[in-house]
């Protein structure tokens, strides 16, 4: 069972489905994500699709902080083009999310029952990366 935490970041939904309803055209770009920085900067992206197995929007919004200088975030959310809302993410998105950010928050949930979770809760018992990394000497 997932540990519910109160504060849902309601103004990062906004961000993420404006995102989605403005950015996603065709299939191309069909999911858009949005996460707080601790610094409370708001980072958004796009998935890149693409046969060859393009990355999701929240793998996208990974290197999108790095590129503005933000490498640590808070909470993260996934909204769905054509008003789908609130998506939660895959598993590889989890993995990552995990490794990047292991105190991370996740909303996920449905219209008034969204709520935010620790990643740690939607990958149980999971492989972390950095545990498993040899120590430079």
């Amino acid at each position: 069972m997932t540990t519910q935490i109160q504060d849902v970041d309601h103004e990062l939904i906004q961000a993420a489905a404006h995102v989605a309803r403005t950015r996603c055209r065709g299939d191309n770009h069909t999911m858009a994500a949005a996460a707080r920085a601790r610094d409370g900067r708001i980072v958004t992206a796009v998935n890149a699709y693409h046969f060859t197995g393009g990355p999701c929007a929240e793998l996208v919004l990974i290197g999108a902080a790095a590129a503005q200088g933000i490498y640590e975030l808070d909470i993260v959310v996934a909204v769905g083009d054509r008003d789908r809302g609130v998506v939660p993410p895959c598993g590889r998105c989890r993995q990552a999310l995990l490794d990047y950010f292991p105190d991370l928050k996740v909303i996920v949930g449905e219209g008034d029952r969204v709520r935010a979770v620790l990643i740690t809760d939607l990958l149980p018992a999971s492989y972390v990366w950095a545990d498993h990394q040899i120590e430079a000497e």
